[in-house]
């Protein structure tokens, strides 16, 4: 059976059990032929075999990033797709590749941004981590802080309070009193109780970092 005919669409399935089952399969094989494979279907004409490639590469790059890493190009091509599982799907595995390729990333930012913001909550929240991974990173990404401060300054409430936690383990890297600065200004943006709390134990943390 090829690869194309164990994706989740192809065994009939409407459920990714079969996609996920599929990534940790050839992660743990380290099948790069069949990798390729699967990024010649982003490509294709095939929409659900193409949607349900993309889960599987992005599957595989958050347990073994270097299988996904070397097809990155493909993953900036699927952000110019009007499907949008694709643009998010092609954000997921850059998101995944990001600490190990960080300048091939960073040199394609204005992509990325455009992409989210076009896309769905999901884009936007996929971009947010690549921005907090980079932004860890100075020396590779040097805008990648003011990105991620503006993004979290804009941000629907609903987001902030995981965009604030995803962006604190940069702050040591970079101001960690601008991010406290811009979370106390939106925390009046906040009414409910659970997630003004995960925003207070951001700041908290941010203090001690600051006082450490």
């Amino acid at each position: 059976m090829g690869v194309l005919d164990r994706l989740a669409n192809s065994l009939g399935r409407n459920d990714e059990q079969p996609n996920i089952a599929l990534a940790e399969a050839l992660a743990a094989s380290g099948d790069t032929a069949a990798v390729a494979e699967l990024v010649l279907a982003l490509a294709g004409r095939d929409r659900a075999a193409a949607n349900n490639a993309v889960k599987v590469l992005y599957e595989i790059g958050e347990r073994r990033p270097e299988l996904i890493a070397p097809h990155a190009g493909a993953f900036f091509d699927a952000l110019k797709s009007g499907n949008n599982r694709l643009v998010w799907g092609g954000l997921s595995a850059l998101a995944a590749i990001t600490a190990s390729r960080p300048e091939a990333v960073a040199v394609r930012l204005p992509k990325i941004l455009v992409a989210a913001g076009r896309s769905s909550v999901i884009a936007k929240d996929r971009t947010v981590a690549i921005l907090a991974t980079l932004a860890a990173m100075p020396d590779s990404a040097p805008d990648a802080w003011t990105l991620l401060l503006d993004a979290l300054r804009t941000s629907a409430a609903n987001q902030t309070p995981m965009y604030a936690e995803m962006a604190l383990p940069a702050a040591p890297a970079n101001d960690p009193a601008a991010l406290a600065g811009v979370i106390g200004r939106r925390l009046a943006d906040i009414g409910p109780p659970a997630k003004r709390a995960r925003l207070e134990k951001v700041l908290r943390k941010l203090a001690a970092m600051r006082a450490g």
